[in-house]
């Protein structure tokens, strides 16, 4: 029995996107092809692999054990292809999820000088404040922010994802400037959904925690930065979000002399497999020279110690 590893790749973005349509549509395909190339596919395994009604698409369980082994054989397609192309350009489409504000800040403008390095590759780009199941999604790598966890993904550290408050000088002259991060209890605090209590070290390494409150929070990282620089309180944030308004003064940091206690890091993540594909790889690689220990937006800060 010969497949034909379109129909096996057609099957596998079938699972993740419980599409058939949207599914072809990524391969050329017509709806009315990719029904037939399923149903091709199914007649020569003998089975059933797929629950198919007009509004959605489930796995049967032929379907549930022949997706492990079908993503099992297009990786090993694609690991000999990669064996006998050694020194050929990366081909072919990456799926790349990343934060909102970290996407927009700092993949975007990098993008086209690395499309350009690489021109057999096409990117699908996926910026969600949400944590995407990359193995549902059909994501080769997933740019994220934060403390790395264990978890069935593999990390690579891009850079330190460096935490620290900031607030407008307008604000600061109105309410006064916190000096130990006990008063910051008084204050308006911009809460991003998620993360309270802000967890701070002591000069002697102890951990100081302080439960903070205001009049807004939101989920959205830049939604807190703008309304730190409209005036409204004191936010957490990330120098990569807010390298350039502290540099202009729009921003100030405070209390630098408590480090927060929050270990984070700007992390490229992918799926657990033995084999990375090239176009993964390179563009993991390609972060990876652009940012470094040192990245560009720590790089002389004011009022910030190392």
């Amino acid at each position: 029995m010969n497949l034909d590893l379109t129909d096996v790749a057609l099957f596998v973005r079938v699972c993740a996107t419980r599409n058939l349509s949207a599914a072809g549509r990524e391969f050329g395909l017509s709806p009315a092809a990719s029904s037939a190339r399923m149903a091709q596919l199914e007649r020569q395994l003998g089975a059933r692999l797929l629950h198919r009604t007009t509004r959605q698409i489930a796995l049967s369980q032929d379907g549930e054990v022949f997706l492990e082994r079908a993503v099992a054989l297009l990786d090993a397609a694609e690991q000999a292809r990669a064996s006998v192309g050694a020194g050929r350009e990366p081909q072919g489409l990456l799926r790349v999820a990343a934060s909102v504000s970290f996407g927009r800040l700092h993949l975007m403008p990098w993008l086209p000088e690395f499309l350009e390095r690489y021109p057999g590759l096409q990117l699908d780009l996926r910026l969600s404040d949400r944590v995407i199941d990359l193995a549902a999604h059909g994501i080769d790598v997933t740019i994220r922010n934060g403390p790395l966890h264990d978890s069935a993904l593999i990390a690579r550290v891009l850079a330190p994802s460096r935490l620290l408050l900031v607030a407008s000088p307008a604000y600061l002259a109105r309410h006064g400037t916190p000096q130990r991060p006990q008063e910051l209890s008084a204050h308006q605090c911009l809460v991003l959904e998620g993360v309270n209590p802000w967890n701070f070290r002591d000069a002697d390494g102890s951990l100081i925690s302080v439960r903070v409150g205001g009049r807004m929070r939101s989920d959205n990282g830049e939604a807190m930065r703008d309304a730190a620089m409209a005036g409204l309180g004191i936010a957490l944030q990330s120098t990569w979000a807010v390298y350039q308004q502290l540099k202009s003064g729009a921003l100030v940091p405070l209390l630098a002399q408590y480090p927060m206690a929050l270990n984070s890091v700007v992390s490229a993540q992918y799926l657990n497999r033995n084999f990375l594909p090239p176009k993964t790889q390179v563009f993991i690689d390609y972060l990876a020279a652009r940012f470094g220990p040192a990245p560009y937006w720590d790089e002389g800060l004011p009022g910030i110690g190392n």
